[in-house]
């Protein structure tokens, strides 16, 4: 299987303030595309793309090619089950959804630390290997956010699992919080394949400062900054497949120039990307992927990644300088449909199901006294 997987997250949109307006013709392209240059790996989830990403998969890719000629994965959330017969309602409905007849691979979501007791509790492990016994699922295993130490215990407790999904990049290969060297090494020692999510850090690795794109430029001006990317997660041994969530046809032609034919960056291009990393780390201000975990149960409709996002613009710019910018009238643009940074009443639900663990009440206030004030 080649490298390079579809990830049906952040597909293309007809209205930017509907997740859920997917543009079903213009997916169905990249999809023609994608299995014509000779890749084959899909991922979606109950949740992604506001709840229409696994139906988006049967329009675009099951009902228009044989089951056969293209691998399906989806997840199962622990925010979507409460009793034992949850978890079957769960996933025969993604049945339904999909039309897939079976999962290629089948995930438990975002297992971390607050998580994981939910997943033990309902027996989800062994739920899933009946899955597979069953037919219903080709390959068990799970996607994690949380410390390598605790990835561990769980490969450790349950050698069964076939895989692990980690999020995997350039920026975060030492990070103290996302860990990605070392829940990989983890995954080397237990003798399980990787696919790797958030290879571009949801779009941060694709807009780069300056001086980091003038390092990768001088060095390959042919390559496309989200390249490198995509390349520092695929040129890791144990890694299966790099999932990279394209929202249009130019970006799927991008990723697949360099991936039709991969080449592993050599040790030199590794350094460049931990300097780049560097430089990125020493510039960011919030460090959001995007994933839009944390909007679903908001009790203000706060749109959190996009604020983020314009924040983070924001302060790359020179605000001393210019003193007004274009995220400034993006920002009043949103919040005719969402509620303002401001309007944040604590609750905690967003950082409860945060996969980076971000600090979001307090960084909505920084966003707020930027913005409302």
């Amino acid at each position: 299987m080649k490298k390079l997987g579809f990830g049906l997250m952040r597909m293309p949109v007809l209205d930017k303030t509907n997740p859920a307006d997917v543009d079903v013709e213009q997916v169905k392209k990249m999809v023609d595309l994608f299995i014509e240059k000779g890749f084959t790996y899909f991922d979606t989830a109950l949740m992604y793309n506001g709840f229409v990403s696994e139906s988006v998969a049967k329009t675009a890719l099951v009902d228009r090619y044989p089951r056969d000629s293209f691998t399906l994965a989806t997840k199962l959330h622990a925010a979507f089950f409460n009793s034992l017969e949850d978890r079957d309602k769960v996933f025969n409905a993604q049945l339904e959804k999909t039309g897939a007849g079976y999962f290629d691979y089948y995930l438990l979501h975002g297992i971390e630390g607050a998580m994981l007791p939910k997943y033990e509790q309902f027996d989800c492990f062994n739920w899933l290997l009946d899955k597979k016994a069953k037919g219903l699922v080709k390959h068990a295993g799970f996607s994690f956010h949380d410390s390598a130490e605790l990835l561990d215990e769980i490969l450790t407790k349950h050698p069964e699992m076939e895989f692990v999904q980690l999020q995997i990049n350039y920026l975060d290969w030492e990070s103290e919080w996302v860990q990605s060297r070392a829940c990989y090494e983890v995954a080397v020692k237990h003798g399980k394949p990787v696919i790797v999510m958030e290879p571009v850090k949801g779009g941060t690795l694709a807009r780069v400062p300056e001086e980091a794109e003038k390092l990768f430029k001088d060095h390959n001006p042919s390559m496309s900054v989200p390249s490198w990317a995509i390349r520092f997660a695929a040129s890791l041994d144990n890694v299966m497949v790099v999932l990279s969530g394209m929202s249009s046809i130019e970006q799927m032609e991008d990723n697949l120039s360099y991936m039709s034919d991969f080449k592993p960056l050599t040790e030199k291009e590794k350094e460049l990307c931990y300097k780049v990393a560097d430089i990125i780390n020493g510039q960011i201000a919030i460090p959001c992927t995007g994933c839009s975990y944390c909007t679903e149960g908001c009790p203000k409709k706060i749109a959190i990644p996009q604020y983020f996002s314009l924040y983070n613009e924001n302060m790359r710019e020179d605000m001393a300088e210019k003193g007004w910018t274009a995220s400034f009238a993006n920002y009043g643009v949103l919040t005719m449909k969402f509620g303002k940074a401001m309007d944040c009443i604590e609750c905690g639900q967003c950082e409860g199901v945060c996969p980076q663990h971000l600090p979001i009440i307090k960084n909505l206030k920084t966003v707020s006294k930027h913005f409302d004030h």
